[in-house]
């Protein structure tokens, strides 16, 4: 639960996120040893902040006695120490209240820099503000743990190469970087939410971990809306999740969950985080506007009080905002809903040829549900098998195939 302020504060000392990484997990490996027998600390958060430092510290003088043996004195290193220092002369117990927002800002920022691909991105967040080890994200993304392991590497790597500062972004910067992390949040998020791969159609940790992290980025930047919408997003998709898998794990699509089953706490804490959003009075951006999408089927209490109408307008105002094949899509899906299946079918045909859709096996899908819909019976089931060929998800193969066996809609 500390590893990422530990970090945080360790990476603002050192500079450096790779050493940061391994002094913070020494400070864990000496509680293990310790506090059996010395039992544990009244502030173990504290204990492990102030052991982290001082091995900090102690690396810092180890790096200035080998540059004053060389007769390199490093003026850098001299500052660096002057600024941590203080740091120990405070009360252990106050340690952590030291800066430590902004130490936790600054490592957010750090791992989602631009400067990374974003696998590596990804990679690096769940490892250091996630705490997970190679292996757990590994299993997540269902890749070899080597890969997971060279990208953290490379990224650690990159950012020490490219000398990024550890500091949260001017003002000017902002924005871009902070696209940056909350893209990083929805693409962990969204994998968790529907997997793309693999045997289940959730994988519920990985939702946790995007929504834990951006409720912290929320604390840390309260007035940007677009943190608040993303939360506000997870929020409430999240609500959804004890109905939206069966009993032997097969996918309950939205229109037919048992919506008494939704989590009224987390429904409530979705619209409070959008109203947030609201009240910074900037308007709603891209995540906002999908919170506002997700907000109108929390409210409906069956799916067919939803209110389809303003999904579309929402729907609308998106595609202004944020144009995307996948955002047409998702319009056309609300456009059926609200005026009937062939509104919806005329946007879908006109993205067959988009490129970006080519290899989408939700295209397919959505297509196949509006021709059931027609009772074009045949067509849609040439569409469900040609969705189940795309997807790599086995529980939503399994549905698209018996969808195109029934040839009805769902």
């Amino acid at each position: 639960m500390e590893s990422a302020k530990i970090i945080a504060v360790l990476a603002r000392m050192l500079r450096d996120v790779g050493p940061a990484e391994e002094l913070a997990q020494d400070a864990l490996v000496q509680a293990l040893e310790r506090w059996p027998d010395t039992g544990v600390p009244d502030q173990p958060a504290a204990w492990l902040m102030a052991v982290a430092k001082n091995r900090a510290l102690d690396l810092l003088r180890h790096r200035q006695m080998h540059l004053e043996k060389e007769s390199q004195i490093s003026y850098e290193i001299d500052l660096q120490l002057q600024a941590a220092a203080p740091d120990l002369e405070v009360a252990v117990e106050n340690a952590l209240d030291n800066d430590i927002g902004d130490d936790l800002l600054r490592l957010v920022f750090v791992a989602c820099h631009p400067v990374l691909p974003t696998d590596g991105r990804v990679a690096l967040t769940l490892r250091l503000l996630g705490g997970l080890s190679t292996d757990e994200i590994a299993r997540a993304f269902l890749v070899p743990e080597k890969t997971v392991a060279q990208r953290i590497v490379r990224a650690k790597r990159t950012l020490s190469e490219a000398k990024v500062p550890f500091e949260a972004p001017r003002a000017h910067e902002l924005g871009e970087r902070l696209a940056s992390v909350l893209q990083v949040l929805y693409l962990i998020y969204n994998e968790g939410y529907s997997a793309s791969a693999g045997a289940d159609w959730m994988r519920p940790a990985l939702c946790e971990e995007a929504l834990r992290l951006g409720r912290i980025l929320a604390e840390l930047t309260p007035d940007e809306p677009e943190v608040h919408g993303l939360v506000a997003l997870m929020e409430i998709q999240s609500s959804r999740a004890r109905a939206r898998v069966g009993p032997k794990g097969e996918p309950i699509l939205l229109m037919e969950q048992d919506r008494t089953r939704w989590d009224q706490l987390l429904i409530r804490r979705g619209l409070a985080a959008l109203a947030r959003a609201e009240r910074t009075g900037r308007g709603l951006g891209p995540y906002g506007l999908q919170a506002a999408i997700a907000a109108c089927h929390a409210r409906a209490r069956r799916g067919a009080d939803t209110d389809w109408q303003r999904i579309a307008a929402l729907y609308d105002a998106l595609a202004q905002l944020s144009p995307s094949p996948i955002v047409e899509l998702n319009r056309a899906v609300a456009l059926s809903m609200a005026y009937g299946p062939q509104a919806g079918l005329e946007v879908v045909d006109g993205l067959m040829d988009a490129p970006a859709l080519k290899s989408y096996h939700l295209l397919p899908s959505v297509r196949g549900d509006l021709l059931a819909r027609l009772g074009r019976t045949a067509e849609a089931r040439l569409e469900f098998e040609r969705a189940a060929a795309l997807t790599h998800n086995e529980r939503e193969r399994q549905l698209l195939l018996a969808r195109a066996k029934n040839g009805v809609s769902s």
